[in-house]
């Protein structure tokens, strides 16, 4: 085997293992591209890095007539990336999810296209810092105060609604503020609904809310939905 086979052996290898660590990272975290989805990017990008590095060997003739330039190979490269980064990312209702996958899986390819090129350190260099903001980031993520949304829909029958002023009183006395408030009748006109965007700083208001506002005979329906990404 030629020295120069060896050599794209490495590439390949180290690709293989820089994909499948961030992979497993995001596995173990039940995401929807995981193990195998990281590795196969990152394989992929630095397979077609190669093309480039090691033109000379595939040309078959004169390799200085035609030069691939290696800048453009990897704007394909992270342009296609960009396909497969929109298909993990889900909107359920007024929920977005799978926007870090979509972002790992980018850097992904980013660490493969360095492999490809036979950057290495800088390559596993970022590979640890990846792997640092998915894991122990989402530690500190999880301890910066901030602010929780959510959508807030309730509903009174028609002669029994409760005023307004009454309304942002009580969602005041369980910590939220209110934007955003709409009106509109249901049911044939039997029934009156509030619909607002309500924000707390305490994700686990919600859960108190809905507690009182179950317990209140005058409320005919309501629903808390939770905005988050």
């Amino acid at each position: 085997m030629e020295e120069f086979h060896w050599a794209i052996g490495l590439h390949l290898v180290s690709a293989l293992v820089a994909g499948a660590v961030i992979g497993l990272e995001r596995t173990y975290h039940g995401r929807p591209a995981g193990f195998r989805t990281h590795t196969l990017v990152c394989l992929a990008s630095s397979l077609l890095m190669l093309l480039t590095l090691y033109q000379e060997h595939w040309f078959g003739g004169d390799a200085g007539a035609v030069m691939l330039d290696p800048t453009r190979t990897a704007q394909g490269i992270m342009t296609g990336i960009g396909f497969l980064g929109a298909g993990v990312i889900i909107k359920e209702g007024a929920s977005v999810r799978g926007l870090t996958t979509a972002a790992s899986i980018w850097i992904t390819a980013a660490i493969g296209i360095l492999l490809g090129a036979g950057f290495y350190f800088p390559a596993f260099l970022c590979v640890v810092l990846a792997l640092g903001t998915l894991s122990i980031f989402r530690a500190v993520e999880s301890r910066i105060p901030g602010h929780s949304y959510a959508f807030h829909h309730i509903s009174f029958d028609r002669d029994n609604v409760m005023p307004e002023e009454a309304l942002r009183t009580l969602l005041r006395e369980q910590g939220f503020t209110i934007s955003g408030m709409s009106y509109r009748l249901t049911d044939s006109g039997r029934t009156f609904e509030y619909r607002m965007v309500i924000r707390t700083n305490r994700a686990d208001n919600a859960s108190q809310l809905s507690f009182v506002l179950s317990n209140m005979e005058q409320v005919r329906e309501f629903r808390i939905l939770p905005i988050a990404s």
